[in-house]
């Protein structure tokens, strides 16, 4: 038993793993700079000025500025805020409910955790866009349109790992002498549930992150999500995308922004695995 114990390595046993760190000190820069570029270069994100169009750096706007003489600092920083609120916000309601119905799923089973397992199959059933596209019809909030689509999409995860983890648990012995004992729900979910769930879930929701950022690119890459002129990634490409050759670095500042912020989400979820 000593020599297993010795052989793991020390980031294991301490929590993150180096490549973790790295990811969350991406992610954190990344955060910094969209929340301290508006206090270090105020600057209004719709304002246009056509003596700024195309133009380069200046102490006004260390990015330059786009085709219509926007500041793309200002606008690059807003993009950034709007896709991790609605990231953060749609990771939270997705893991709250998903962890919800996996729990009470497992724990009372027979018709319950049937009817749950047969909710979260009929919303997989269906694409992630489609879904995001068909709540946007219905929404007419396009921000509050992503939050309510992607929580659909993404808490069917937290609920297949929950209920999965949770249905072995609630056999384990210890589990089954704190219900003997007489303590409630919530103790045992405290003491027994949630030390296994934490890390696993900590995964889900950083990939889960990463698939909401994508998403709401993509589909402002296509047109289809927000609209002009809401400063937002996928359609910072795309009105950069005529405008490649005489000012390359205007479409490549939010292409590297979407990069970093993937490259981080992803190097904290998979760095667990390396």
């Amino acid at each position: 038993m000593s020599a297993i114990t010795t052989d793991i390595p020390v980031t294991a046993r301490s929590g993150w793993t180096r490549t973790q760190w790295a990811g969350a000190a991406i992610l954190m820069l990344i955060v910094a700079f969209a929340l301290l570029a508006p206090i270090l270069f105020p600057a209004d994100p719709l304002r246009q000025s056509l003596r700024n169009i195309l133009g380069g750096p200046d102490a006004v706007s260390p990015l330059g500025y786009d085709h219509l003489g926007r500041s793309l600092t200002a606008r690059l920083a807003a993009a950034l805020r709007l896709s991790l609120w609605i990231a953060a916000a749609a990771v939270v309601t997705s893991a709250v409910l998903g962890m919800a119905v996996g729990v009470l799923a497992a724990w009372r089973g027979g018709w319950v955790d049937r009817l749950a397992a047969l909710l979260a199959d009929s919303f997989l059933a269906l694409p992630g866009l489609l879904m995001v596209l068909i709540v946007s019809a219905i929404v007419p909030s396009t921000p509050l349109a992503f939050w309510i689509g992607l929580t659909l999409v993404l808490w069917i995860e937290y609920f297949r790992l929950t209920r999965a983890t949770v249905s072995r648990l609630i056999v384990a012995p210890g589990v089954q002498a704190s219900r003997l004992l007489g303590f409630g729900p919530v103790y045992i979910f405290r003491r027994h549930l949630w030390p296994e769930l934490a890390p696993m879930l900590l995964t889900v929701a950083a990939f889960g992150a990463a698939t909401a950022i994508m998403t709401i690119a993509a589909l402002g890459f296509v047109s289809v999500g927000m609209r002009p002129p809401t400063p937002e990634l996928g359609l910072m490409m795309v009105e950069m995308l005529p405008y490649y050759r005489e000012a390359p670095m205007a479409l490549l500042t939010p292409v590297l922004a979407t990069f970093l912020t993937l490259l981080g989400l992803n190097l904290i979820a998979g760095g667990r695995r390396a």
